[in-house]
């Protein structure tokens, strides 16, 4: 992946654990964002849109789940917990709200970049959804995974292999506002050698086919200064 789309939120009250495990993910080629309380939690997360979460359960204003809980409000972002409480209950509770792992205290540093580096894997790269067949506002846009076919109004949409793979990252995490950058990386591939803005090129053309009117579209919609994100329900 590219440095934009490995953006990481550590979040955690202990200066020197949020040092140790900053200067570890950047030696593993991740962009680590810092935040030391909930509410600085949640302002870095909106200002920052990060590829994955580091979060550590006690917290001086808030706790880990009640985060966890107003980020899964509006983001399937993948959530990594650190905590000191080793009980299987604890690990159940927050793995039902929304966490995707969970590392307890005292940890590896090396083994919280190997998680980091398994969960976004696994996020981006795992099957989508839960259904093969995915339609949206009443079956006016309809996507079969296992066909890899896209209906508009019942009429078999023509999208290219990688103007298909864009709508479907999107698609995977419909609140999640993707960088050009992040939709290069996942859409495109890493050795993709040509401009951000091509992803413009694409967006546009997916518009076009999917779009009743492209110019006021309500499925893949931009989100300014950042980049777009799929509004389709």
């Amino acid at each position: 992946m590219k440095d934009n789309a490995k953006k990481v939120l550590v979040v955690d009250d202990e200066v020197k654990i949020v040092e140790v495990v900053k200067s570890y993910l950047e030696n593993g080629g991740y962009s680590v964002y810092e935040a030391y309380s909930g509410k600085e939690a949640m302002e870095k997360f909106e200002k920052v849109n990060p590829a994955l979460i580091v979060l550590d359960l006690m917290l001086p204003d808030m706790t880990g789940e009640e985060i966890c809980r107003e980020i899964r409000k509006k983001s399937r972002v993948p959530i990594i917990m650190l905590t000191a409480k080793i009980e299987e209950e604890d690990i159940l509770k927050g793995l039902k709200i929304g966490a995707d792992d969970y590392i307890t205290k005292p940890f590896s540093p090396r083994q919280l970049v190997a998680r980091v580096d398994a969960v976004l894997r696994r996020a981006f790269d795992s099957a989508i959804p839960l259904s093969s067949i995915i339609s949206f506002n009443n079956d006016e846009l309809v996507i079969d995974t296992l066909k890899y076919e896209v209906k508009k109004n019942g009429k078999v949409v023509n999208l290219t292999p990688k103007e298909y793979k864009l709508l479907m990252v999107m698609v995977k995490y419909p609140d999640k506002a993707f960088t050009r950058e992040e939709l290069i990386c996942l859409g495109l591939g890493e050795d993709f050698d040509g401009f951000d803005r091509t992803i413009d090129t694409h967006i546009k053309n997916i518009r076009q086919k999917i779009e009743s009117d492209p110019k006021n579209p309500k499925y893949i919609l931009t989100v300014h200064g950042i980049g777009y994100r799929f509004g389709g329900v």
